[in-house]
């Protein structure tokens, strides 16, 4: 306020204008107060767990941490809070109604899926995940959350359908799970949206209402199966070892007979070779010695007569008569 216009007052009270200066003054606190409560605004505190975006006329200029800051008020500048460490899910196929009574709501649109041998399953499942960057999470999409759970569902789907519905069922579930992370991950990341995957989980995987019965049967026989073939791989692995050892005996009876026919080989060859060097130092000695074992060995089988020197006695001796009687020496 001018030096004039305070003259003008000072007047104006000199001739009884004390209402009007007070009006004044008062009008003059209210605009300061206005004007400071409007400053005021510029004040903001961030969590722990968050970071401030700051955007003057609508643009990103900085990014403040955890803590008391400022920034000018509203048109100038305005603020961004994005929560970068809360995990994050998303679901799908059903709905949580109540966390303390662990009860929820199925939504058949979502978890119906085709699977690649024309049949249907009803998958439910989550995604849960974290703001990676908060800048492209807070302004590269108008809803991040609507982007996830699109992407979500069409690549579970596309997982579903390169499978039949026994792979859906039972076998393929995790690696579906892991796939499906690998692949939303990577279509998040060619969009810029800011999102770090941590894991998408099956909760349940089941055959519609309709045939769940006939898939009851095939999980029966199923198991039924498994059984047979843990029973027969049992008796694989109690006669499996039986039988090598078996196997075995007989081989180191083998080794031992094969040993045993070498040594009386090797026996026989040096008794020989100790016969054949008696024979040539001695033929005549050698040739009566096998002589006379030969005849031992086959004299005692037959009947046999033996003759003295006197040759006279075979003119009296009746031969047919010794041999049908007996033996004469």
């Amino acid at each position: 306020m001018t030096d004039f216009e305070f003259e003008i007052n000072d007047q104006q009270e000199e001739k009884g204008g004390g209402f009007k200066r007070f009006l004044k003054l008062f009008s003059f606190l209210i605009i300061m107060i206005i004007i400071g409560v409007y400053f005021s605004t510029g004040i903001y505190q961030v969590g722990a767990s968050e970071v401030a975006l700051v955007k003057r006329f609508g643009k990103y200029i900085r990014q403040a941490g955890p803590g008391i800051h400022y920034h000018l008020p509203y048109p100038f500048e305005s603020v961004v809070k994005v929560d970068i460490r809360t995990l994050r899910k998303i679901e799908i196929g059903f709905r949580t109604v109540s966390v303390e009574k662990m009860s929820y709501q199925e939504v058949k649109d979502e978890a119906l899926m085709l699977t690649g041998d024309n049949n249907f399953a009803l998958v439910e499942a989550i995604i849960q995940y974290r703001v990676k960057d908060p800048v492209k999470f807070a302004f590269s999409l108008i809803s991040p959350y609507e982007v996830v759970k699109f992407v979500t569902e069409s690549v579970l789907r596309e997982r579903v359908a390169q499978r039949d519905i026994d792979a859906v069922l039972t076998s393929d579930r995790d690696l579906i799970a892991i796939e499906s992370a690998q692949r939303i991950q990577k279509i998040l990341d060619d969009y810029g949206v800011g999102i770090l995957v941590e894991n998408v989980k099956l909760q349940d995987v089941s055959p519609p209402d309709q045939v769940i019965a006939a898939f009851d049967d095939v999980n029966s026989a199923r198991q039924d199966k498994e059984k047979l073939i843990n029973e027969a791989m049992g008796y694989q692995n109690d006669a499996i070892p039986k039988a090598e050892g078996k196997a075995q005996e007989i081989l180191n009876e083998a080794m031992a007979y094969k040993q045993e026919r070498i040594l009386k080989a090797q026996g026989d060859t040096i008794r020989f070779k100790k016969v054949y060097e008696n024979y040539v130092s001695n033929r005549e000695v050698t040739r009566k010695r096998f002589y006379i074992e030969t005849m031992e060995q086959i004299l005692p089988e037959i009947k046999k007569v033996v003759l003295t020197g006197d040759q006279n006695i075979l003119q009296f001796l009746d031969l047919e008569s010794i041999l049908k009687g007996g033996e004469t020496k």
